[in-house]
């Protein structure tokens, strides 16, 4: 399972949304979305409708409407999110729960490679669909604020000096050579910034 920029995209929005509904604003233009995620406005609007009609978010037209999120960021898992956006989760259809698919194996009772990739479908979807995007805003408004930097969409993000706009492909290629810790293979990222949070 890669994850599109699509499925990308639509996480880091309602992660946003949900920081916005914590830190007390009602509703964010796509455009404040497009701009504090550096993305393309017109794909992001796609995206949105996409979130929109499976009822994750809602919106209110007008000079200043918006979107929020349409159900508590609790109950929303993050795997029901990729699979929206992106499909199946499985590696291959043969394993795949949502989707399946005959695969040309001979014996697919016996088979080591779709026992294997049984293994990685469940895995994966054992950790998306275990955590909620209310965790992950949790998770996100904790190490902002050990670092000190203002809450997205609060009125001290709108007092504070703008961030310099990058390119988003060059602030991939900045992303790519900056030095950053490698992850344990047995730890998550949420398991690194909060050891409450074991995966």
């Amino acid at each position: 399972m890669k994850l599109s920029k699509r499925g990308e995209y639509a996480l880091r929005s309602l992660i946003n949304l949900g920081i916005a509904a914590e830190v007390g604003r009602s509703l964010v233009q796509v455009s404040e979305l497009a701009e504090n995620e550096q993305l393309p406005v017109k794909f992001l609007e796609q995206i949105m409708q996409a979130l929109k009609e499976a009822g994750f978010v809602e919106s209110a037209r007008g000079k200043f409407g918006g979107y929020r999120l349409a159900k508590p960021a609790g109950k929303i898992t993050i795997g029901s999110v990729v699979r929206l956006i992106d499909g199946p989760l499985a590696p291959i259809g043969c394993v795949s729960q949502t989707a399946y698919e005959k695969c040309t194996c001979p014996d697919e009772e016996h088979c080591g490679l779709r026992m294997l990739m049984l293994d990685v479908r469940n895995a994966i979807a054992g950790i998306l669909d275990r955590y909620t995007l209310a965790d992950v805003v949790e998770v996100t408004l904790r190490k902002l604020r050990r670092s000190g930097v203002p809450l997205p969409f609060s009125p001290e993000a709108d007092s504070a000096a703008p961030l310099a706009r990058v390119p988003a492909r060059h602030a991939r290629r900045l992303a790519r050579r900056a030095h950053s810790p490698r992850l344990d293979a047995t730890e998550g990222a949420l398991h690194q910034l909060l050891g409450d949070y074991i995966i």
